[in-house]
């Protein structure tokens, strides 16, 4: 039975925070097709200067954008800032990826006329956000978007649903009309309508596998809609010799901890040579004592806040329990203060002696270590996914890394660096289970047009030279 009205409440606390009816999805598209020739007409520096103006409006309301993410997703303040400076910062980005990656191309041709290369916006594009970044992703994917000249309908995570309406006020306010940046209220159902609606000409998707495989499935007879899908990732970060014990462990904990874990980039798998094990280990179990588990807007600062909600604390308990009673060996149990509140410690479990280790997606503070003998077993456990969105690799020489990143499945392949905090000048995406390598960041101005090509004369001139009779 579909909802009528979807309502988000604060992880940290359990207070309702927002609610609202759920929008009319038939309405909704038509609207967007209502409005969208008259976008794609508009200059492509009309449409860069109402974007400048978007990050503007969000500069005004940056520090309430900003509590208000730490209140809907529990990350903790100074996080929280940053993912705002993240969405002003993508508008530059978005501008110069597109006149890179799509601009205007003159070419050659015969007769002095000309070839040219141009590109086109798909039409009515549905962003399906989700709820850990929840105004960055989505807006990764709506800025080159509108710049294209695509109009937009945004869907955010039904459990995000109060940072997805003010992120949209601020390009409505731009001037960017509700029509062409058209906030939808809805939950699962409706986001399955959208994507099957034969008005819309595009999904762009960041969320877990299972949706992501749906989507595809349910548009694998119509070609002509371009889909992006960004999906997380199993990541596996790996350590082989360095003497630079303390800052590898600081790595981990950065990689598998930030966000509480909630990030698709996050390393699920610690991979480890034998000869590294021990003083690894030590260091990482040091460290994560002292990483403070508390509410967003606590003093002193949290590193970490809790997980989305309930339901996702449930399931990340019983992950632990499944693993511990399968073969693995608790390095820091997985502690839930209180159980009518999605808080979780840290977790760390060996499950080297699992037999049969689950290719899942952990979405959450839960990190699995893995012993290997040497390089080339870390290199093949790394790959012993489905999926393949981000990898790292600690310690070694330029030679090691070389190889790692040569023979590593992954769309993000780091060096004494974290598997997180990827750059927004870079491709961002995977393959496998991780995407359908259409990678976004830099590289989404890809997926919002596409290239069109032209051979052009003033006037028409052509001759038959071949073939005709005399007569």
């Amino acid at each position: 039975m579909s909802q009528t009205e979807i309502i988000s409440f604060q992880p940290a606390t359990g207070d309702e925070l927002w609610r609202g009816k759920v929008d009319d999805v038939d309405k909704a598209v038509d609207r967007a097709r209502r409005a969208w020739p008259a976008w794609a007409a508009q200059p492509l520096a009309y449409r860069i200067e109402a974007c400048r103006r978007f990050a503007n409006e969000v500069r005004k309301v940056s520090d309430k954008m900003a509590e208000l993410i730490s209140k809907e997703t529990g990350k903790p303040l100074w996080e929280a800032h940053t993912e705002v400076e993240a969405v002003i910062n993508k508008v530059d980005i978005s501008v110069t990826a597109y006149a890179e990656r799509t601009g205007q191309k003159k070419l050659n041709s015969a007769l002095q006329g000309n070839a040219a290369v141009r590109h086109k916006p798909h039409g009515v594009m549905v962003v399906l956000g989700p709820y850990n970044f929840p105004a960055h992703l989505p807006n990764g994917h709506i800025v080159p978007a509108l710049i294209a000249g695509n109009v937009v309908i945004f869907k955010p995570s039904e459990k995000t649903p109060a940072v997805g309406q003010l992120l949209m006020e601020c390009f409505n306010k731009a001037g960017i009309s509700a029509a062409v940046a058209q906030f939808f209220v809805g939950g699962p159902n409706e986001g399955k309508a959208l994507v099957a609606h034969r008005g819309i000409d595009g999904v762009l998707f960041t969320g877990s596998a299972q949706a992501g495989i749906a989507i595809n499935k349910k548009l694998a007879n119509n070609p002509g809609k371009i889909v992006a899908l960004e999906m997380g990732g199993n990541n596996p970060i790996v350590v082989i010799d360095t003497p630079k014990v303390t800052d590898a462990a600081t790595l981990i904990v950065q990689s598998a901890f930030t966000s509480a874990g909630q990030r698709c980039t996050a390393a699920r798998r610690l991979i480890v040579t034998e000869s590294m094990y021990d003083s690894i280990i030590d260091e990482v179990k040091t460290l994560v004592s002292r990483v403070i588990v508390g509410e967003p807007f606590a003093d002193p600062a949290p590193f970490m806040g809790p997980v989305i909600d309930n339901a996702a604390a449930e399931q990340l308990v019983e992950s632990f329990l499944y693993f511990l009673s399968n073969g693995g060996k608790a390095i820091r149990h997985m502690r839930r203060p209180d159980d009518d509140l999605p808080f979780l410690s840290p977790a760390i479990i060996d499950t080297t002696d699992m037999g049969d280790r689950p290719d899942v997606e952990l979405f959450g503070p839960l990190l699995q270590v893995i012993k290997v003998k040497d390089f080339d077993a870390a290199i093949a456990e790394a790959n012993r996914t489905r999926f393949g969105l981000s990898a790292s690799l600690i310690g070694g020489s330029p030679q090691d890394y070389n190889r790692f990143w040569a023979n590593v499945r992954a769309g993000i392949v780091n060096w004494n660096r974290p598997t997180n905090g990827a750059s927004s000048n870079a491709p961002f995406g995977g393959l496998g289970l991780s995407g359908n390598h259409r990678p976004a960041a830099f590289y989404a101005a890809d997926y919002c047009a596409y290239p069109v090509a032209s051979t052009e004369m003033d006037q028409p001139r052509a001759t038959i030279g071949v073939g005709l009779s005399q007569n």
